[in-house]
């Protein structure tokens, strides 16, 4: 009991040092310690001690996740990066908006994020990318600027990042720990994507109209962005490298596994820079720049995954496991539970699921249960809870790249990446079951 109250205390203040602003670098191995304590585990190995100890524990959780997912966040990094860099990104977002127009703005914003994050840009690429052009849109149909936080976050880390075929690291994780593929239960896959998307736009609509009803409106600052619409490339050239990106995925999953994700996405950064080499006079500075991004966004996963394996190795974690997966009724329904509240305490959905897949694939899998379906299963139920407030791109999104405020912006974040995915949750969990 004691070991489980020090592990709910630590992540309890991990959430509220995270949501202070501290770097996950810091505050997840500083929290360990007090799993450790609690739990009663060594500080550092001990001679003729084969026991679990905290050091060990966190590194091994560290450097494992770092050495299965540095290539992929590497030229996810660097292709996000280029698109950015020749303007490619900019271009397609443009198209999309200008087809749409301020009388859509918030579709506009949400689509134009979502063919981006499908395409194999990364998320954080994304929202820098779109946001200058959802500040113009907003602007123009006078809507409240604390919603675009909610789009961005909408049309980039829920129904694009765990729907069958994407090419984010959330889709292709369990892949490892199940034996499937990417594509796995795409039928359920898009009708839970379609509903996830409706719903959630749905609700972004109410929520706007709410808001300008009760007087709200488009407020302007001095540092807003501005837009650049000029001497972009041709749209549809720029939407190359990321269909090139989804189709060495497919063509390769089979193969490689997750290793397809190295050439699809070397393959899209190759075609970029092919397609753009008179836009990209400082190649070296874009690379440097999209490597050094590359160890900031693992190195924040790694830090929270070694949290994670430190309270795996405590006496709560096993009770906490057995509890969740003795949930009675359909298999599916406890191991969604199961990753939800690993992701939930993790803050990061491929964080989550490192944790969460070793533990409880191995038991689903021994009961018979379906791979593919679990495999999408875990996919969508570490998309829900992973974005509480202390989820690393929620804080850079609204902070960092809006320059909003947690009490303004993130209720629409919350509903839109936590509510709707947890509806679409048990929409798939229904699927699995009647069909």
């Amino acid at each position: 009991m004691f070991s489980l109250l020090g592990l709910i205390a630590a992540l309890l203040l991990l959430m509220l040092v995270t949501l202070r602003g501290a770097n996950p670098l810091v505050a997840a191995p500083a929290c360990a310690i007090l799993v450790a304590v609690t739990g009663g585990l060594n500080f550092f190995p001990s001679p003729g001690d084969a026991g679990a100890n905290y050091v060990e524990a966190y590194m091994e959780g560290f450097t494992a996740f770092i050495g299965a997912w540095f290539f992929m966040f590497l030229l996810g990094s660097i292709f996000g990066k280029l698109m950015e860099d020749s303007g490619a990104a900019a271009s397609v977002a443009h198209w999309i908006l200008q087809h749409f127009g301020s009388h859509h703005a918030a579709l506009a914003v949400v689509l134009a994020c979502a063919i981006l994050t499908y395409g194999g840009v990364s998320v954080f690429i994304v929202a820098f990318s779109v946001y200058p052009v959802a500040i113009g849109l907003f602007r123009e149909a006078n809507l409240p600027r604390r919603f675009i936080p909610g789009c961005l976050a909408f049309g980039s880390a829920t129904f694009t990042m765990t729907s069958a075929g994407s090419p984010e690291i959330q889709n292709w994780i369990p892949i490892e720990f199940l034996g499937t593929s990417p594509y796995a239960a795409w039928q359920e896959s898009l009708v839970v994507a379609l509903l996830m998307a409706g719903l959630g736009y749905v609700l972004l609509q109410r929520m706007l109209q709410q808001a300008v009803s009760n007087g709200e409106c488009f407020l302007t600052r001095d540092d807003d962005p501005v837009a650049n619409d000029q001497d972009l490339p041709n749209p549809l050239v720029s939407l190359l490298p990321m269909l090139t990106v989804l189709g060495c995925s497919f063509g390769f999953h089979e193969s490689l596994g997750k290793y397809a994700l190295v050439i699809a996405l070397g393959s899209g950064c190759l075609l970029t820079w092919l397609l753009n080499i008179s836009r990209l006079s400082s190649l070296g500075a874009a690379l440097g720049i999209g490597a050094m991004g590359a160890l900031v966004a693992i190195g924040n996963t790694a830090a929270v995954v070694g949290f994670g394996t430190v309270a795996k190795a405590s006496p709560a974690f096993p009770l906490a496991v057995g509890w969740l997966t003795s949930l009675p009724g359909n298999e599916l329904i406890g191991a969604s539970v199961a990753v939800t509240i690993i992701c939930a305490l993790t803050g990061s959905a491929s964080g989550g699921q490192s944790i969460a897949l070793p533990a409880v694939a191995p038991h689903y899998l021994d009961q018979g249960v379906n791979p593919d379906e679990l495999h999408r299963m875990v996919a969508i139920a570490s998309g829900g809870l992973d974005s509480l407030p202390h989820n690393g791109y929620v804080v850079t999104t609204i902070r960092a790249i809006c320059g909003e405020n947690y009490r303004n912006a993130y209720p629409p974040v919350a509903v839109l990446t936590v509510l709707v995915p947890l509806v679409g949750m048990l929409v798939a969990l229904a699927l699995f079951s009647l069909f």
